[in-house]
């Protein structure tokens, strides 16, 4: 019953929503507000419109007109105005003069019509470069699009350039030194974390991104998960009528070499869009890995391992897009787009661990060969359909989507054993281990706009999931030369999850200050079935998410805001598989069925100087953290790795970023955080653990522009020692450094740049918790220099009219096997 009432719940409320959106009259809005036009009498999107205040001419207020061609600005004063409306392939054009006597009182403005420029674009040059970054209402923009940094480095590799973004040594995702971020791709939420995300990122070209969005404390109308916030990469989309694209090919060389190649298309004729984009990379890795551990045994005696391990992986990632809009009426638009993407990854491993009684004495040793064949293959279809039911925003988004995850792995592991002097101890051991996964999930979710009044909007939404992920681990020992399967290691592991949610959303604006105040429901059904040992763990619970949003101008240059928000984070898929891989008798790692969401209480305060400088406090509180430890065996004395649930995570964080133009010529933008995480358990193996650490991010991002066409940026940053859980993680810094020219007209450009300059990224961390003593240092291939050029081809006319598509919120714990 519970199921087909969330099955049904969607077709319900839509039918209320369009019964709702017809019975509802439209409403004058606030401020100054009015449409604009083209020659046609189509509207014109995201034009710039000024507020220009008379008559010293001095521009107080600008916003962007929207799909509709509509736009609102915000009056705080008043006096005399005119309305200034600019657009690259149009001549500028403005309202009459008009007079404000009441701020609070709405003013429209007769339509405005833009003409285009015709031929006096071949004197008239407009030239416009959005910063790095930019600080919005409510998230943090990175500009990517024009980056000298973009050149050659996947959406992973400038992900971690971000302001307050890090990655830990498994390419986990951090955003002011917390763990729990979801990562979305045009809005959508991609199902993917870890290892497949890491995968994903690594498969998308950072020439293809258009934007890094950041959200730290997102509204009720974002899935809940992601206890740290949202971040969401833009992909780039045409913005050109007629037929157009770009052509993109790199290539990188730390020590081994690596190329990139990117083609976009794009035809634009009526209603009709249609687009698609592929990208192929190739490219070696080094990662070099030293694991030093100390096992206590039963009776207190000790046993040192130093083991030293190198695992070059060479890579082949390919990735495509597909998709078009049609407008099917003015108000009405339906899309669909097709992506994916198909790799290979390929490890061989080569791993010597020494094993002695005393530190520094050797009594034996062994020596494991592996070579790991890793496949990823992802196809996703998402159907679309936008409607606007009137021309002040109200409006009704619906959106189908089906994913499926083939995942493989093929791990061969020969191990051999030897005594100190260097004779055979025992007969080797070799192991295969192949272990295929399917994911398929289903989403189905719809999104409602409804002003109710000039200062009043109502927002709601429901969304229901459905996912199955299927896994086998098959492994094989080898007997006299032929492979025999082990049924110790051997297991089939199905997990389902369902997940059923609703919000709502109602934001008013008063005088001075705006409220949003929201609530989002989630209901998860999911069943972990160990089908090998008949082992079967249920899970049913229910979970309200509340949010609120308060910002209020103190006058034009000072803003403070208050935000709080609930959310959760529930287990990757992988992390509740018990499965366990073993590299060698001493090594391994494993999940855990019995693993349990954990949730986080945010509240944070804010200030905005001129609408630039910005800077904030925050605190939250995660109940049973989900955090990654190593652990020891006494009585194997092996070394696994999983995943367990802490009491409780602390932190406390004070963030400030300020861009400043030094000259014409140079600006910088300075992004710092300071932070206290602390780490709760009563019950942590068997004991009490209380930790935490003061620490402390930074990262200054310089632009220049230099002679005419060229441009260069530096990015340097420093991360301080911190608390992850058990582990005591040490500092690390870098410098990234690039230069670009552009020419034919800006059609051509290239671009030279290189990460790691001084090549001092490195992983180090230690715990001694407990029976736990194990220092782990890693370093990967991180300086990296490249080469990449781009050129456009085609119709370089802006379209004056284009519809640019949503996309679904979709939450993701999809785990990849690498």
């Amino acid at each position: 019953m519970r199921s087909l009432l969330l099955k049904t719940l969607p077709i319900l409320l839509l039918i209320g929503i369009r019964g709702l959106s017809i019975a509802q009259s439209p409403k004058p809005a606030n401020g100054v507000n009015g449409t604009l036009t083209d020659d046609a009498g189509k509207p014109m999107e995201y034009a710039t419109i000024s507020l220009v205040k008379l008559p010293d001419s001095i521009v107080v207020k600008g916003t962007l007109t929207n799909e509709a061609g509509i736009y609102n600005l915000g009056i705080t004063a008043s006096g005399n105005y005119l309305v200034k409306a600019t657009s690259v392939g149009y001549a500028q054009a403005v309202s009459l003069p008009f007079t404000i006597s009441d701020p609070q009182s709405g003013f429209s403005i007769p339509v405005i019509t833009m003409h285009s420029a015709g031929n006096s674009l071949n004197t008239v040059v407009i030239t416009a470069s959005k910063p790095l970054i930019e600080h919005k209402t409510d998230m943090t923009v990175m500009n990517i699009a024009n980056s000298v940094l973009a050149t050659g480095n996947n959406a992973l590799e400038i992900l971690a350039r971000a302001p307050g973004v890090t990655l830990d040594q498994d390419d986990n995702i951090r955003l002011r030194g917390k763990k729990g971020v979801t990562v979305m791709i045009n809005g959508k939420l991609t199902y993917l974390s870890s290892a497949q995300l890491a995968t994903l990122l690594k498969s998308t070209d950072g020439t293809t991104i258009q934007s890094i969005e950041i959200i730290t404390n997102p509204s009720a109308k974002y899935d809940a998960s992601g206890s740290s916030g949202i971040i969401n990469i833009r992909l780039k989309k045409s913005n050109q009528s007629g037929t157009n694209g770009s052509f993109i090919t790199g290539v990188g060389y730390g020590n081994s070499w690596k190329d990139n190649q990117t083609l976009s298309l794009n035809h634009k004729d009526g209603d009709l869009n249609v687009y698609g984009s592929f990208s192929h990379y190739d490219g070696k890795y080094d990662h070099h890995l030293l694991i030093n551990r100390t096992v206590a045994d039963s009776l207190g005696g000790k046993t040192y391992f130093n083991q030293v391990s190198s695992s070059p992986a060479t890579i082949h990632n390919n990735s495509y897009r597909v998709g078009a809009d049609y407008d099917i009426t003015s108000t009405n638009t339906a899309g669909f787009m097709v992506n994916g993407y198909f790799d290979k990854v390929y490890e061989d491993d080569a791993s010597l661990t020494n094993i002695g009684s005393s530190p520094g004495e050797l009594d034996s040793y062994l020596n494991t060969l592996s070579r790991i064949n890793n496949s990823y293959d992802n196809f996703a279809v998402n159907l679309n359909d936008r409607l606007k039911l009137d021309t002040l925003g109200q409006s009704l988004a619906v959106d189908l989507d089906y994913s499926r995850f083939n995942n493989g792995q093929d791990a061969y592991h020969h191990t051999y054993y030897y005594e100190a002097e260097g004779s055979t101890m025992i007969p080797p051991a070799f192991l295969l281990q192949q272990s295929p996964s399917v994911i398929i999930i289903h989403t189905a979710k719809a999104d409602y706009t409804l002003p109710l009044n000039k200062t009043l909007k109502f927002e709601t939404g429901v969304k229901y999931s459905d996912v199955k992920t299927d896994n086998n681990l098959a492994a094989q020992q080898q007997v006299n030369g032929s492979y025999l399967n082990d049924s110790t290691l051997t297991n089939h592991f199905i997990y389902t999850e369902k997940i059923g949610a609703g919000y709502v959303n109602l934001s008013k604006s008063f005088k001075n200050t705006s409220v949003e105040i929201g609530l989002r429901g989630e209901y998860t059904s999911s069943t972990g079935d160990l089908v090998t040992d008949n082992d079967v763990v249920k899970r049913h619970y229910f979970d309200l998410f509340p949010s609120l949003f308060v910002n209020h101008t103190l006058n034009d240059k000072n803003e403070v805001g208050f935000s709080f928000s609930r959310r959760i984070d529930r287990p990757d898929y992988d992390d509740l598989n018990p499965f366990v891989y073993y590299l060698d008798q001493y090594t391994y790692s494993k999940g855990n069925p019995f693993l349990n969401p954990q949730y986080t209480n945010s509240f944070e305060l804010s200030y905005t100087y001129n609408k630039t400088i910005n800077a904030s406090f925050s605190y939250s509180h995660t109940s049973d953290l989900m955090t990654t430890v190593l652990l020891t065996d006494p009585l194997s004395e092996a070394t696994y790795q999983t995943k367990i649930n802490l009491q409780a995570e602390n932190a406390y964080t004070i963030n400030v970023n300020a861009p400043f133009t030094l000259t014409d010529w140079w600006n910088i933008n300075v992004d710092a955080n300071g932070f206290y995480t602390g780490f709760k358990s009563d019950t942590l193996l068997g004991a009490s653990y209380n930790k935490g650490k003061i620490a402390y991010q930074a990262k200054l991002m310089q632009t220049f522009q230099l002679a005419k066409g060229y441009k260069a940026e530096l990015i340097s940053s420093y991360f301080s020692s911190l608390y992850d859980g058990i582990y005591l993680v040490s500092s690390n810094y870098s410098t990234d450094a690039g230069v670009s020219h552009s020419f034919a007209g800006n059609r051509a450009n290239i671009k030279l740049a290189m990460s790691d300059v001084f090549n001092t990224l490195k992983d180090h961390f230690v715990t001694d918790y407990q029976v736990n003593d194990i220092a782990v240092s890693q370093k990967r291939e991180t300086r990296i220099t490249r080469l990449t050029f781009t050129y456009n081809f085609g119709n370089s006319k802006i379209k004056p009219h284009e519809h640019t598509t949503g996309a679904d919120d979709l939450s993701g714990r999809v785990k990849g096997n690498n």
